[in-house]
């Protein structure tokens, strides 16, 4: 289940246990930071260099930004009942996690997707979609629709708090890292607890989305981690906020 966190994502464990201060905080007999990059001393006490830091991270702080902000105004969709997961073994034998057997096996997995509409915005969720349910999909989202697409009910969005954090390194203190490691976790639990899979070998209880008991328990945490979601996604735009804004190329203008 949380295997994820460290597969999917690529921040590893040993720098997940380091900790910053965050951007604008400098720390008194903190010497041995002094050569880290992107960091300064100052009246003896060592900060980053927010400067350094925001010219050579420019293009990354900005599609961040665009992100962060993009989702934050709008709504959450919920109700997709997390069928991403079961559209990613749909008609197929090729079932990702081997380990695992299906709930209710290939037919009745089938037949729950073919029941439903799907809906999702997630280019990295829709990319592992059989070949056969890409069509079922109302949206054929890519990479470069993020900005456009990205919506706060969406697990995967919620989930990516916790990569847009890492992508802002020591700017983000380590505590907001951490609370967005800790939603993540906790939304990837419930990914998978409405998967088809049967995870009861972990002590999974299932989040059986093909009932009307399951759907409303489903929508009910949805709506909880979007909200602690959207908490995450404003302390993240605010770390933003404090950093520069990229200097623009000077103008060249023709003799």
């Amino acid at each position: 289940m949380h295997d994820f966190l460290f597969t999917y994502y690529s921040l590893r464990p040993a720098q997940l246990r380091r900790w910053h201060p965050g951007a604008g905080v400098a720390l008194a007999d903190a010497g041995e930071r002094a050569g880290w990059r992107d960091h300064v001393t100052v009246a003896g006490a060592v900060t980053l260099d927010v400067e350094a830091f925001a010219a050579r991270r420019s293009a990354t702080l900005a599609h961040v930004r665009d992100v962060l902000a993009a989702t934050a105004g709008r709504p959450a969709h919920l109700r997709c009942f997390g069928l991403h997961e079961w559209a990613m073994v749909y008609r197929t034998d090729d079932v990702r996690h081997q380990r695992y057997p299906l709930r209710l096996g290939a037919a009745g997995t089938d037949a729950v997707v073919d029941a439903h509409r799907i809906r999702c915005s997630h280019h990295d969720a829709f990319r592992f979609f059989t070949d056969a349910a890409r069509p079922l999909n109302a949206l054929q989202p890519r990479r470069e629709d993020q900005v456009a697409l990205e919506q706060p009910g969406c697990l995967h969005a919620t989930m990516d708090l916790y990569k847009w954090a890492y992508k802002l390194g020591p700017a983000v203190p380590g505590e907001l890292l951490l609370d967005c490691f800790d939603l993540a976790g906790d939304t990837r639990s419930l990914d998978m607890r409405a998967a088809p899979y049967d995870l009861s070998a972990l002590g999974v209880v299932p989040v059986r989305i093909e009932t009307p008991e399951g759907k409303a328990e489903y929508v009910a945490e949805q709506r909880a981690l979007a909200l602690r979601g959207q908490a995450l996604r404003e302390r993240l735009l605010a770390v933003l906020e404090r950093l520069p804004e990229p200097a623009s190329a000077p103008e060249i203008v023709a003799p």
